[in-house]
């Protein structure tokens, strides 16, 4: 397939045209109504609070809730290895985009250019774009991610050695209790007791089809009544992180950001740079066979890291009083930045997939 004909099948791809539109009309209307008052800036606080501690949660544990076979478990394997090499890779590469800056700024900025907002921004966008098996590959991707975000950024931007207390907030995290559940659970499946269910798919018997042996824990199957109130609550998590991200947008003055030139530069190194390396190495290591993955295992990993700056990386900086302002200049341009560029990578990946690169 030539390059116009994979352009042309993107374009005119109902379901990511659908993405795309969902994510900038949701983030646009937040935004409005935050500038007509209708909305508090405390309100986007509550909806951010709302989205990480219940709606994403289920979304992450529902979508382990899926059979097992041995491809995606290689593939789930290789995603959960890159997630770690690929911070691992950062911590030693994002400071010497900085290298012009003094220390504290390039460390800061270092940490803010290896952390993206993956779990508030990315998840849902990959939900919208690739369903479940794009949010189980972004949860497990996001294991990494979590631990040196709660280990090593912290004791970095702190300078103080690692506390009980912040790793209390890791692994006491809605977010990671339910992505390790998920992931054990989906893990052992095939070991557990199993018992006879009707086919179930998107919550909907299938009669046609019959009966099949699944794990019991298995709720999209035998447990639709537990399941469905989750799926409902997993539903909300993208167009209620969007409404938080246009609120977030719509409070702050983007006129004062905007004349922090450090701050642009690092944006579109956050949003374009970080995602084309990710690109780069995931298509190379699965071309050789070294770690092969599938189109939506890269794409996801892509556009996790074509997210905005992280908020507890920009929470580290402004409680720690290290550049509090630099930070912040740098989450909203960032932030602006990432709204602008996710359909333009979904759209890339998109086409390279259709062109039969990936």
């Amino acid at each position: 397939m030539s390059i116009t004909d994979a352009i042309m099948k993107t374009v005119t791809n109902q379901s990511i045209l659908s993405a795309i539109s969902s994510t900038i009309f949701i983030i646009l209307l937040g935004f409005f109504l935050r500038k007509k008052n209708v909305f508090s800036e405390n309100f986007g606080k509550i909806l951010s609070k709302v989205t990480l501690t219940v709606a994403i949660p289920a979304l992450a544990l529902n979508s382990f809730m899926a059979p097992i076979d041995n491809k995606t478990l290689s593939e789930g394997i290789n995603v959960l290895i890159w997630g770690f090499l690929i911070i691992i890779i950062l911590m030693f590469v994002s400071p010497l985009l900085y290298s012009k800056q003094e220390k504290s700024k390039r460390d800061v900025l270092g940490i803010l250019t290896t952390f993206g907002s993956t779990t508030f921004f990315g998840i849902p966008v990959v939900g919208a774009v690739f369903g479940a098996k794009g949010i189980m590959y972004s949860s497990i991707f996001n294991i990494g991610y979590r631990v040196f975000l709660y280990s090593y950024a912290y004791i970095k931007m702190s300078g103080l050695k690692m506390e009980v207390q912040n790793l209390k907030k890791m692994l006491l995290n809605p977010v990671v209790i339910a992505t390790f559940l998920g992931l054990i659970l989906w893990l052992i499946q095939p070991y557990m007791p199993q018992v006879s269910a009707p086919t179930v798919v998107k919550g909907v018997i299938n009669e046609a089809a019959g009966m099949h042996n699944v794990a019991f824990f298995r709720i999209d199957q035998t447990a639709l009544w537990i399941w469905q109130p989750l799926n409902y609550l997993a539903q909300l998590s993208s167009p209620l992180a969007w409404l938080s991200i246009g609120i977030t947008l719509g409070s702050i003055s983007f006129k004062d950001a905007a004349s922090d030139k450090i701050s642009w530069y690092y944006g579109l190194s956050k949003v374009i740079l970080v995602p084309l390396f990710t690109l780069a190495i995931t298509v190379l290591l699965s071309s050789i066979g070294l770690m092969p993955m599938s189109y939506v295992a890269i794409a996801t990993m892509v556009i996790m890291m074509a997210t905005p700056t992280a908020t507890v990386a920009s929470a580290y900086a402004i409680s720690f009083d290290r550049n509090a302002v630099l930070a912040s200049n740098a989450s909203l341009i960032s932030t602006v930045l990432a709204v602008i560029m996710m359909p333009i990578w979904i759209a890339i990946l998109e086409i390279i997939n259709n062109s039969g690169i990936l």
